[in-house]
């Protein structure tokens, strides 16, 4: 342990009170060896060895006492140029000249504290005028600086000054008046000494319990010495009750058997400096390790953080992605539709144009000829009287017309709305099924050619001419629409009929196909051509492959802990490294080669890993995309494919896996068999027609009876 003198105490409490005042008040002793040893060796290095510090010290000198660099700002305010970063820069005399010979003597780099000599050299040849403003006992301790302070010295701490043969008086009111004559060294309270039969005429006066204090401690303890009035004074002239000594408490002072020493056995304990500055720097380092933990946990957080808004605007951006390319779909879908609606309403516009334009000529000639009658001239009352006649028979064919004309308006108009609501129609359904385009698109047209029949027929009905012609054309327009609302009924009920019987069908087939799954988990055999294969669980091998390369014996471990790792990823609904693929009008999913987690693991772990990982996320995408979990399939295990559920179904048909009697492919005909086989089938318990799932139970039943007896 190295010897502290008061100057290096004050030097190192001066560099530890500027880095931090609420460190010195928890921590009242600064850890100076261990920030000279680490702050300093590391943040302060120099290129000097210890022989040039002099040359050094002497340049520095130098330097300050040309103006090159400046220490003094006033008649007693300075400032110490070679500490810029120091919180403290505000300085009086004998605290910089405390702080330079403190550095100087430190055990600081050689740079430094050439610096600092060099600094204190200035204060002492240059500006000893400053130390003429300074108070009188603090310049006769500033002239009278302690010696060097042993490692083995044992103290009083917190550091305690006896003061003796204080008049009682002064004692009141907490020492006042002591307190107020001993300013200039800072004590922090005042303590009376009692003893059995009262105030025994000594005090305490304590410090505060850092580097300053003990510092103003020394000074205490040197002041009474060097004014004659120390403890060995005391000793010698004690009987003399006029003037008050002082001295700083000590190990004899602690263990004495008098007031004062069970005072100071009370209030504090015996420790050596050497002791304080071990305690500091456990506590140092205690407080650097807890403030680096909390730093670390702070930037993990952080840098999760950081993580999960990534993911978040990754997410956010796919999902724009997506979105924007619905809006183009949808676009374009309805830019077809409308373009569609438009050539239609035109064809239907055209058709009706069409129509006004013979009730107009019709009109144009039914005029021409009453023109032609009126001119004409009756020569004999029975030419008058035909004449009358025809003049009402033109008129009424004129009602008939305009009748005619009036209901084709209406017929028109009736289209019309008819055509804003098909319209109004096409795009909420198209919003909520576009699969049903087709039959919405016939069923409009049978409504628009059923109007367009109505108002023909109704036209027809007020045109008057030859009977039979208008009677046939009347019965054939209400043949042809008779025809046109019953083919919309057939064509309404068979769609619904489809769509039952379709749902009725596939419940009965997936119905079928997990009693089939279930049964065959029993019966089918390793060296079965079809099994059953998690669909969504990953494949390990491939891990361990990899993981072999990288981390040999530790391999298996590591693979397992990867691919736990992987499957809660693709388990995670949050998760959905896919993208939308358009072909054509058809629109499907497949992976995200871009996402950051896939590409991360293809370029650490190979193809074959990132192969196994996609090929689980498409299984769970296709077979349970809402639950995101393993199910059971089956599958192919010759041609390492999803078996279609046929081969299964084409086994119980014909009896045998080995007979191929039914094309893979020709699903509808393996239907046909299948319910086929359950039309003859009966279920007689119950007394009725037994279902797909009955006849698969039935026959799984016998199989593994039959499996039975060959085993035995």
């Amino acid at each position: 342990m190295h010897a502290v003198s008061l100057d290096a105490a004050d030097g190192i409490a001066a560099d530890v009170r500027s880095h931090s005042d609420s460190l010195l008040k928890s921590q009242p002793f600064p850890t100076c060896y261990l920030l000279s040893a680490m702050d300093c060796s590391s943040d302060e290095s120099s290129e000097l060895s210890e022989t040039d510090i002099d040359d050094y010290a002497a340049k520095s000198y130098m330097d300050l006492k040309s103006g090159k660099l400046v220490a003094r700002l006033g008649s007693d305010r300075f400032r110490c140029p070679f500490c810029p970063g120091k919180k403290k820069q505000d300085y009086r005399y004998d605290e910089l000249l405390q702080h330079a010979t403190g550095v100087g003597a430190s055990n600081r780099a050689a740079k430094v504290k050439a610096n600092h000599q060099g600094l204190a050299k200035l204060l002492k040849e240059d500006h000893t005028d400053a130390a003429a403003t300074l108070p009188p006992r603090q310049a006769i301790a500033l002239s009278n600086p302690p010696k060097p302070v042993k490692d083995k010295e044992v103290f009083v701490w917190p550091w305690m000054g006896i003061l003796t043969n204080v008049p009682a008086e002064q004692t009141k009111d907490g020492g006042a008046t002591l307190m107020k004559q001993l300013a200039d060294f800072k004590p922090s309270q005042y303590a009376a000494v009692g003893g059995s039969n009262g105030y025994t005429g000594y005090g305490i006066i304590l410090f505060t319990r850092d580097w300053n204090g003990f510092k103003n401690a020394l000074a205490f303890h040197n002041h009474f010495n060097s004014q004659h009035l120390g403890k060995l004074d005391w000793m010698e002239t004690k009987q003399d009750g006029k003037l008050i000594f002082g001295w700083l408490a000590k190990e004899e002072d602690y263990r004495s058997d008098d007031p004062v020493g069970r005072f100071l056995s009370e209030n504090g304990e015996l420790m050596t400096v050497s002791d304080l500055e071990h305690e500091m720097s456990r506590k140092t380092d205690n407080l650097i390790a807890s403030l680096g933990q909390q730093i670390t946990a702070k930037s993990k957080y952080l840098q999760e953080l950081e993580c999960k808004c990534d993911q978040m605007n990754l997410a956010l951006q796919r999902v724009m992605e997506e979105s924007d390319l619905l809006h183009k779909h949808y676009n374009e879908v309805m830019q077809n539709m409308q373009s569609t609606s438009r050539e239609h309403t035109q064809r239907v516009l055209q058709e009706t144009d069409k129509l006004r334009k013979q009730l107009a000529e019709k009109e144009s000639q039914i005029q021409k000829k009453s023109r032609q009658l009126n001119e004409f001239v009756a020569q004999t009352d029975m030419e008058r009287r035909k004449l009358e006649d025809e003049r009402k028979k033109n008129a009424d064919q004129n009602n008939s017309l305009n009748m005619a004309r009036i209901e084709q308006e209406k017929a028109d108009e009736l289209v019309l709305r008819l055509l804003e609501e098909h319209k109004k129609e096409k795009e909420d359904a198209l919003n909520k099924i576009l699969q049903l385009e087709k039959q919405l698109d016939e069923k409009q047209k049978l409504e628009l050619a059923i109007e367009q029949l109505k108002g023909k027929l109704e036209v027809v009905k007020h045109m008057e001419g030859d009977g039979f012609v208008v009677k046939k054309r009347t019965e054939e327009l209400t043949k042809e629409l008779n025809e046109r609302i019953e083919e919309m009924e057939d064509l309404d009920a068979l769609n619904q009929a489809l769509v039952i019987k379709e749902r009725k069908t596939n419940d009965e087939i997936q119905d079928a196909r997990k009693e089939l799954i279930t049964g065959l988990t029993e019966l089918l055999g390793p060296r079965s051509n079809i099994g059953i294969k998690r669909m969504g669980e990953l494949d390990e091998m491939p891990f361990v492959l990899a993981c072999k390369e990288r981390y040999g014996e530790d391999a298996e471990i590591k693979a397992a802990e990867l691919c736990s790792l992987w499957q809660e990823h693709v388990k995670d609904p949050n998760w959905h490294p896919f993208k939308m693929l358009i072909t054509g009008s058809t629109a499907q999913q497949v992976i995200d080669d871009n996402d950051e987690k896939l590409a991360g693991l293809k370029e650490q772990f190979g193809i074959e890993v990132y192969n196994a990982v996609t090929t689980t996320l498409m299984e769970i995408n296709e077979y349970n995309a809402n639950g995101s979990y393993v199910v059971s399939g089956l599958w192919n295990q010759k041609e390492h494919v999803k078996d279609p559920n046929w081969h299964l179904f084409k086994m119980l048909i014909t009896g045998s896996a080995a007979q191929q009697v039914i094309d893979d492919n020709d699903d509808k005909l393996v239907v046909k068999e299948l319910l086929g086989i359950v039309s003859e089938l009966w279920n007689n318990k119950e007394n009725r027609k037994a279902s797909i799932t009955e006849a698969i139970q039935n026959i799984l039943k016998q199989w593994k009876a039959q499996k039975h007896r060959r085993r035995r």
